[in-house]
């Protein structure tokens, strides 16, 4: 852990920090705001999750800015990233998204601590999470293989705000995401038991992610990888 650039480790704890800000933070506005209407929810839901993810890549891009460690681990296996790296960004990533949630719910004036008792499951869900992932890591690296990496933040953004509407599950696409949004009995939280399944399928959408984007983009027609 500690042969990796500080700066690296600050930049992914700090960016997810601060996406678990915007989804936990808005979704509590949200509901505060239309506790009668469930879609202006995810409405609001969306949006601000889609502006905090712009801003977010924007502002680490040039360091480090995977704040999910199925992007982690696709850039490890793809050669954008060192295996030493893999695990201690991780860490930093997960750690970052429960101390954003936490501060969600102390902004908010909500109990610290608290675990979510939103169930999310079943098969349409699970589904539901392998095609989000895989349309993530297919938007992320489609765009780093062909030398497009600026598109990212803006391209991610929109994609993440819309799978909040063309997925069953919202889109988590996000095994960091998924652990910390277990802290926030809130509109954006999911229960403990649920959140297993969903990263076993991020897992799986990761899977199949590797293998189309070398198929699509092998080396001997990249500079990258």
């Amino acid at each position: 852990m500690f042969l990796i650039r500080p700066r690296i480790l600050l930049s992914e704890f700090l960016g997810t920090m601060f996406l678990l800000i915007g989804v936990i933070g808005s979704g509590i506005m949200a509901e505060r705001l239309s506790p009668s209407d469930v879609g202006l929810q995810l409405l609001q839901n969306a949006a601000a999750t889609t502006g905090v993810l712009i801003a977010i890549i924007s502002i680490f891009g040039t360091i480090s800015a995977d704040f999910n460690p199925a992007v982690t681990v696709t850039a490890w296996l793809l050669g954008h990233r060192q295996k030493n790296e893999v695990i201690p960004v991780i860490v930093f990533q997960v750690i970052g998204g429960c101390a954003g949630t936490v501060l969600a719910n102390i902004m908010f004036d909500l109990d610290w601590f608290q675990l979510a008792e939103k169930t999310r499951s079943g098969a349409n869900l699970w589904l539901a999470e392998v095609i989000a992932t895989l349309g993530l890591l297919l938007i992320v690296f489609s765009l780093l293989k062909t030398k497009r990496s600026n598109h990212i933040p803006y391209v991610v953004g929109a994609y993440i705000g819309g799978a909040y509407y063309f997925t069953s599950s919202t889109s988590f696409a996000n095994p960091a995401v998924s652990v910390a949004r277990m802290l926030s009995d809130t509109f954006a939280g999911i229960e403990p038991s649920s959140a297993p399944m969903f990263i076993l399928m991020q897992i799986v959408g990761l899977g199949l992610a590797v293998l189309v984007i070398r198929f699509l983009f092998p080396k001997s027609q990249t500079n990258s990888g």
